[in-house]
């Protein structure tokens, strides 16, 4: 059984060095905390043209993989990589795309992988900090919101693995920025119930290989 540790909600708060509003400094609330379908209340998604969405509704980062980091020189709390819930189970190597968490009466499906951007990177204030997290293949995992709810920190975290292909987000996250991604590893991924951006993309590609 797997453990929801930090509810993480973020406010507007200015990239270091420029004017621009972002939503990445997320805080650990107490208390219950509600779960839309398009994340969580009172959250802020100040870039909704690359985050947010219906399916990265929720964006979950896991303690073993911070256990990683913390062996990288990196202190880790939760909300640190942003992210709306801390979970003590999985991780990225064994979170597959489709896996539903179910928490009380929240339930939450696995779509995609965390990809590391310039904001992340300045909150993390280390310029090499891209190729850091790509490398590292520890990227948490997007969620959609199957069914809607209240959640609270410490609550159990029943997780049902995803029964078809098995599809890591850090499996997923190797292809990023690859041209020639396998033609067997898109079909598989498209028997999953990946995000629908991603979708579209791997469809397309393998439409021009006939």
């Amino acid at each position: 059984m797997a453990r929801l540790v930090s509810v993480n909600v973020g406010v507007p708060t200015n990239i270091p060095g420029t004017g621009t509003l972002t939503g990445i400094y997320k805080q650990p609330v107490s208390g219950p905390v509600k779960i839309e379908t398009g994340g969580l209340a009172h959250d802020v998604i100040a870039d909704r043209h690359h985050h947010g969405g219906a399916d990265q509704a929720v964006y979950i980062y896991f303690l073993a993989d911070y256990a990683y980091w913390a062996g990288e020189g990196i202190e880790p709390e939760p909300g640190l990589f942003g992210e709306n819930l801390t979970i003590d189970g999985p991780d990225s190597k064994t979170c597959c795309v489709g896996d539903r968490l179910a928490m009380g009466e929240v339930i939450l499906e696995v779509t995609y992988h965390r990809t590391p951007c310039m904001t992340f990177a300045a909150k993390m204030g280390d310029p090499r900090w891209l190729k850091r997290f790509h490398k590292a293949r520890r990227s948490g995992a997007y969620c959609r919101v199957i069914r809607p709810g209240t959640v609270e920190a410490g609550m159990d975290i029943s997780i049902t693995p995803y029964a078809g292909e098995r599809i890591s987000v850090a499996e997923l996250m190797g292809f990023d920025g690859v041209a020639d991604i396998p033609r067997d590893f898109m079909t598989r991924a498209l028997t999953t119930p990946i995000r629908a951006k991603t979708r579209f993309k791997y469809e397309n590609r393998l439409a021009a290989l006939f």
